[in-house]
């Protein structure tokens, strides 16, 4: 696609400003003015609308494109949650007008939902309480283990160690180890799952918590949850859920009653709200009774005669971790979408991601070799091991499904599986959509045989084909192959 600067015409113009009648009190100093033209493209107002939409165009999104890494990273966002998050009583409220001394009375609506959301994740998770201020799913780990070390401060314990699964999400270790702890990796067993002699090697009193993905990323429940929770508990160390991957069990099962004590919650991944290049995001952490004592302020609290207000005195807080309560939009627009589908809908979304997972793998099991072979829940990983015999690779896969106008799927995670392909297509797919994926997964297959050097030279669709990666990563402005 053309740049826009080769549409410059000297002298056009898209607006053109009135001077300037309001008096100059005070010069800009020169040493702050340009010494030459800014340089920018000298075009019309319809060549910037056109310019603009069709590079919009170009875009990959959940509105015009299959994501098949679905849950984990785009969900499709039902529109009526933005027009709720429209409302001029929730957009026009400034961050600080709860704090005032009439301004609580005046955001007794807010805070409404704030408090009412508090109370429906905990009952969804089997937790006892909710902070909703972390801006993001890494926000919300790392604010998961500073109470976790809050909790083990307060008993005078000196725990150096976090236990993280190697099916673990990469961000698991990385926020563990900002607030000062020391990762040890436990390996997986041949079914996928924890391995609990490994387990039991590494863990002591020592050890602060367990960080579990549940089910994990191979996609796959751990069957020895209840015997993982014990012997964490017998040592005194604490259980943290990464609800990555709650959207496989929703409304089946709560990690509060699997042994888990923090939890936190990409409310993208599970209840629908926006996310993607860059954000916005939420995530929300909530914890059993024990640990209450140590969330952020400050705590939305219920006066007895029903209102609300914020609560401040809290000596045992880890303090602020975000300014205001969070990502306000955000949690207003997961708060709509729970109410829209109640217990039943939410269920229903838990079954139908689960389903749409195991009818991609039953229907390409035969020529992707699966990582493990039982019955997956709300995502499928495949390797490309079987393609590799012929030089294509899981990333010339994924570069050829871009030209069959399908988002690719996230490649080479997890780590433990070689050439791995995770397939999550989420509820809201049809069996049609899910159909055209595997018909083009199977092509890419039989091209893989036939003609790989189609693969290789893939995607040909669109205005950038294949890059060396190895060169974009390093030279920003380098060009395609």
């Amino acid at each position: 696609m053309e740049l826009i600067f080769n549409k410059s015409v000297s002298g056009r113009r898209c607006t053109q400003f009135p001077a300037n009648d309001v008096p100059v009190l005070k010069e800009i100093p020169k040493k702050y003015l340009r010494k030459s033209p800014c340089n920018l493209p000298e075009v019309s107002e319809m060549d910037v609308v056109r310019h603009f939409t069709n590079l919009s165009k170009l875009n990959f999104s959940v509105d015009s494109n299959f994501y098949p890494l679905g849950s984990c990273t785009m969900k499709y966002n039902p529109k009526f949650t933005e027009d709720v998050a429209r409302l001029e009583g929730f957009t026009k409220l400034h961050p600080l007008l709860p704090q005032l001394r009439l301004g609580g009375i005046l955001a007794q609506g807010a805070l409404e939902v704030l408090y009412e959301m508090d109370r429906i994740l905990s009952e969804i998770t089997g937790m006892d309480a909710f902070t909703l201020q972390p801006a993001a799913g890494a926000h919300g780990e790392l604010a998961g283990v500073m109470l976790i070390a809050a909790y083990h401060r307060s008993l005078n314990q000196k725990r150096k160690y976090i236990l993280v699964p190697d099916s673990a999400h990469g961000t698991n270790p990385a926020s563990a180890a900002i607030v000062g702890y020391e990762i040890i990796n436990i390996a997986s067993n041949k079914n996928g799952t924890m391995d609990i002699e490994a387990l039991k090697a590494h863990l002591n009193q020592d050890v602060a918590a367990i960080m579990m993905t549940c089910p994990n990323t191979l996609g796959l429940f751990e069957s020895d949850i209840d015997t993982i929770a014990k012997l964490a508990h017998a040592q005194g160390a604490l259980m943290y859920y990464d609800g990555a991957n709650l959207n496989a069990i929703l409304g089946k099962c709560r990690p509060g009653d699997l042994g888990f004590d923090v939890i936190h919650l990409n409310l993208h991944k599970t209840f629908a709200t926006p996310h993607g290049g860059g954000g916005p995001g939420s995530g929300p952490v909530g914890v059993k009774k024990e640990l209450i004592e140590f969330l952020p302020i400050s705590r939305i609290e219920k006066r007895d005669d029903g209102t609300l207000y914020l609560d401040y005195k809290k000596p045992q807080s880890i303090g602020y971790i975000s300014s205001f309560y969070g990502n306000f939009l955000v949690i207003l627009k997961a708060y709509a979408y729970i109410l829209l589908l109640g217990k039943e809908g939410l269920i229903r979304t838990s079954e139908h991601a689960v389903l749409n997972a195991n009818y991609v793998l039953a229907k390409l099991k035969d020529i992707y070799e699966p990582a493990v072979e039982k019955t997956c829940m709300h995502e499928c990983v495949f390797s490309a091991s079987r393609q590799i015999l012929k030089n294509v690779h899981a990333l010339d896969i994924a570069k050829y499904l871009i030209d069959c106008g399908i988002h690719p799927p996230t490649i080479y995670f997890p780590l433990i599986v070689k050439e791995a392909l995770m397939i999550e297509p989420t509820e809201t797919e049809s069996k049609e959509t899910l159909d055209h994926f595997i018909h083009c997964m199977r092509e890419a297959n039989r091209l893989t045989q036939e003609n790989p050097e189609v693969l290789k030279k893939a995607p040909q669709t669109m205005p950038i084909s294949r890059l060396d990666e190895t060169k974009a990563a390093r030279d920003m402005n380098c060009a395609s192959l």
